[in-house]
């Protein structure tokens, strides 16, 4: 495969740089992620399992110990599938909704406008109506609502008839709206994932992973991991009530694992443990075509080839995200349990629709908040890069805190005032700085209205007068976690690579390592002295090339939203010479065909001695 020891990949990763690149067109340094014992490790990984040395290396620079290699490249479901009952209220959780389902109450679903929230509520659904259930649902409007049970919902849930609300990805720090309910003689029950404070709201159970008294372990689970184990629970209460001894089929849970997967990638939680088996086995029942709504998405979406978390995280996610963004907030939901085969295709077009305009919508405003960042990193180098507009839509600050967070490489948020001066703001964080925990802080020191998350992205509100305070606060608060985050923010590279040895035999072995994403991320490669044979731009502000390494051999690439930025210039400005890249591995299905193409994602110019 032409993979193997090249300068730049010895010993001492701590301190020699990979290929020489000290400071990469993107200002990164290259290291090679194997330390000293991975190397060790992933020699005893590959004669122990027989494995191939770059499957080898990719695991053990992944902490994978050489003793649990074997499963880690098949991630049973059983085998990692914790007992339900070790989350905190998981029985409580599971016999309130067993009841509800034997007495036939109305059962109403309260659930986050965005993908988690989506998936965890079709996930639901879907399960109760195989007994007959027909549940409201509830998905908040982000602009006129916000995050989270409100008051006024729960008394429309109430006055609908509702006995038991569910919320899902939500309701863990709805003290207030969650009272207004038990007050009309509702129960709640609770099934999210973001971090708790020490108070909890009045419900009959909270089944999250991440509150204080939770000794599960499984806090890195979305909640639409906590809503599936919530319903392993659930149904297991109703085999030991009897309700399998007759006419009543059991539900095939497995069979929604296409949703668990969807929900877990798209809230970019670590794909570790649990969360690579929801997701690996949710890929195979996704190829399947077994959900209505997903399949009609995934065609609207050009989606081709086995599915993988690309699909599911860059294809899939944003367009039943756009829904809770700038459209109407249950269009997601509506998609995912719909039965209909005309009417998901009218649900994904639309959708579709709504992800062109958001996407239009995000140009505009990152063009504004990427301006204003780059003034404010030049005159202060903020810890936290914050932008701001009054005609911004607050549906989709999200998404440009996540561009000004890649670009800025330092934790970013966007903030939409209104015309009462009230704004609505989103952050994305880095590795190693919990930006939740601050944002909650806020709240609790009265700089912020409201505002929650957890570690990597998290909301808030606050007035405009408070939003130097915000500033402060988070310099205060955060500014050794950042620079102790950027001082080690090297581009991890995992191997040498030639144009020869990017073929398809080599993209199947990294694919039994993966699937990749938070917390196990995709092999990166480094291309020595790669010749830039053509390159050009192409689509929505990407750049195509290809590029030739010394024995002829070549390799189709992509740069993603590179154009305009130093690594598409790079690529423009080196057509006919030898540069060094890197980038992530895999097959790009060009007329049905596939093809191995790198997606470049940063590089370095020997000429220029970076």
């Amino acid at each position: 495969m032409k993979l193997g020891a090249m300068d730049g990949f010895r010993e001492d990763p701590a301190t020699r740089t990979v290929l020489g690149v000290e400071r990469s067109v993107n200002g990164r340094v290259w290291r090679e992620r194997l330390d000293a014992r991975g190397a060790l490790w992933a020699e005893a990984i590959s004669q122990r399992h027989g494995l191939p040395d770059i499957i080898a290396r990719v695991l053990a620079a992944r902490g994978v110990d050489p003793d649990q290699a074997e499963g880690f490249l098949e991630p049973r479901l059983k085998a990692l599938m914790p007992d339900p009952s070790r989350l905190t209220d998981m029985d409580l959780a599971a016999e309130r909704i067993a009841d509800a389902i034997m007495a036939g109450e109305r059962i109403a679903i309260f659930a986050d406008y965005d993908v988690d929230g989506a998936t965890s509520a079709a996930l639901m659904v879907r399960f109760l109506r195989n007994f007959g259930q027909d549940p409201q649902v509830y998905i908040p409007d982000r602009l006129t609502e916000g995050y989270g049970p409100n008051v006024g919902a729960m008394r429309a849930l109430a006055n609908g008839g509702a006995q038991l609300i569910v919320t899902l990805d939500c309701g863990t720090t709805s003290i207030e709206p969650l009272a207004e309910a038990v007050s009309l003689g509702v129960d709640v029950v609770v099934l999210d994932h973001h971090q708790t404070g020490e108070e909890l709201p009045p419900a009959r159970a909270l089944v999250n992973p991440n509150r204080q008294d939770d000794l599960s372990g499984e806090g890195h689970l979305a909640a639409v991991g906590v809503t599936f184990l919530t319903l392993v629970a659930v149904n297991r209460e109703l085999r030991r009530r009897g309700t399998y001894s007759g006419h009543q089929k059991e539900p095939d849970l497995l069979a929604l694992l296409d949703l668990v997967a969807l929900g877990t990638v798209a809230d970019v939680v670590p794909l570790l443990g649990l969360n690579r088996a929801y997701v690996r086995q949710g890929l195979s029942v996704l190829a399947q075509r077994g959900n209505i709504g997903l399949t009609a998405l995934s065609a609207i979406a050009r989606m081709s080839g086995p599915p993988s978390p690309y699909h599911l995280g860059f294809l899939l996610g944003p367009r039943i995200n756009a829904g809770g963004r700038i459209g109407e907030p249950g269009l997601g939901v509506s998609l995912l349990t719909a039965t209909d085969p005309a009417l998901a295709e009218r649900i994904a077009v639309q959708l579709d629709q709504l992800n062109s305009e958001r996407q239009a919508m995000e140009a505009e405003m990152l063009e504004a908040a990427d301006a204003r960042a780059a003034v404010e990193v030049a005159q202060s180098d903020p810890a936290v890069v914050v932008a701001h507009g009054d005609d911004w839509h607050m549906g989709v600050v999200g998404v440009v805190a996540s561009r000004l967070k890649e670009k800025y490489r330092r934790p970013a948020c966007a903030i939409a005032f209104n015309a009462d001066g009230v704004g609505t703001g989103s952050g994305r964080s880095v590795s190693g700085v919990d930006l939740g925990r601050v944002v909650r802080r806020a709240v609790e020191e009265g700089i912020a209205i409201k505002g929650g998350g957890h570690v990597m992205a998290a909301g808030l509100s606050l007035r405009r007068e408070r939003l130097n305070d915000l500033k402060a606060f988070f310099e205060t608060e955060l500014a050794a976690d950042v620079r102790s985050a950027r001082a080690v923010d090297a581009l991890s590279i995992d191997g040498p690579l030639t144009a020869a040895g990017a073929n398809a035999d080599l993209v199947s072995l990294i694919e039994r390592a993966g699937p990749y994403g938070s917390g196990h991320p995709q092999p990166i490669f480094a291309l020595p002295a790669h010749r830039v044979a053509y390159a050009e731009p192409v689509g929505k502000g990407h750049v195509r090339c290809t590029l030739a390494a010394g024995d002829g051999s070549k390799l189709k690439g992509i740069a993603f939203r590179a154009l305009g930025e130093p690594l598409g210039d790079l690529l423009l400005s080196a057509r006919g010479r030898a540069v060094h890249l890197a980038g992530t591995l895999g097959l790009d299905y060009w007329q049905g065909q596939p093809r191995v193409q790198i997606r470049l994602i940063d590089g370095a110019d020997p000429v220029a001695g970076r």
